[in-house]
């Protein structure tokens, strides 16, 4: 029986959504992108609450193998796709990876991810609280950068793209990077990865004027 292409239920400007574009692009794993308007509500509705009762995206179809949730998405992948170097499975490397994908569920997703809600998308977080918030996480990763190319030792894993996307679109959100350069160089590295694939830019926020 032959294979389908993966499907991705997912919001084309959702940061969570793009962490698991970036991974099926890397692993060149053949698939297709199922646009869900969230807009109008269409993941609060019966079809989609099937795929995951959270109402989110994204949300991953591999052949009947349906998985929700970003990281979980990640996991999966790695696993079945990926080898080690995206999920180490030495015991050290593997729990600092997944010390970042808690990172990016926790830290992020309540102050870089929230700051983009408010610009982008209208969300009612305060503005001032979640930018610090931000600040709170950019300042760790920028000390922890100073040490090494990439979150978890010398190349590339599931840690850096979890945490890739709100970190590189953080001005929509009205949150500087200027003051890290560490970070803005790992940003660079990771768009200079094979498979690399941008998530589109909105002009909110920093990026208003431009």
């Amino acid at each position: 029986m032959s294979r389908q292409p993966i499907k991705l239920y997912r919001h084309l400007l959702s940061g969570h959504c793009h962490r698991v574009q970036l991974l099926l692009n890397m692993l060149g794993l053949e698939h297709e992108m199922v646009e869900v308007d969230l807009g109008a509500g269409e993941h609060k509705q019966a079809p989609f609450i099937k795929l995951n009762t959270f109402s989110q995206v994204p949300v991953m179809d591999d052949n009947g193998v349906v998985i929700a949730d970003s990281n979980a998405i990640l996991v999966y992948l790695a696993k079945r796709y990926g080898g080690q170097q995206w999920l180490p499975e030495d015991p050290e490397a593997g729990a600092q990876v997944q010390r970042w994908l808690s990172a990016a569920a926790g830290p992020v997703a309540y102050g870089l991810c929230r700051a983009r809600l408010v610009t982008v998308f209208g969300a009612p977080f305060t503005p001032e609280e979640v930018i610090e918030h931000s600040h709170v996480f950019l300042k760790v990763l920028e000390q922890e950068l100073a040490h090494r190319p990439f979150l978890v030792g010398q190349t590339a894993t599931l840690a850096d793209l979890a945490n890739y996307a709100y970190v590189a679109h953080s001005p929509e959100g009205n949150v500087s990077l200027e003051a890290y350069p560490n970070v803005r160089a790992w940003l660079k590295r990771i768009e200079a990865l094979p498979g690399f694939v941008a998530m589109p830019q909105s002009a909110f926020g920093l990026l208003s004027g431009q």
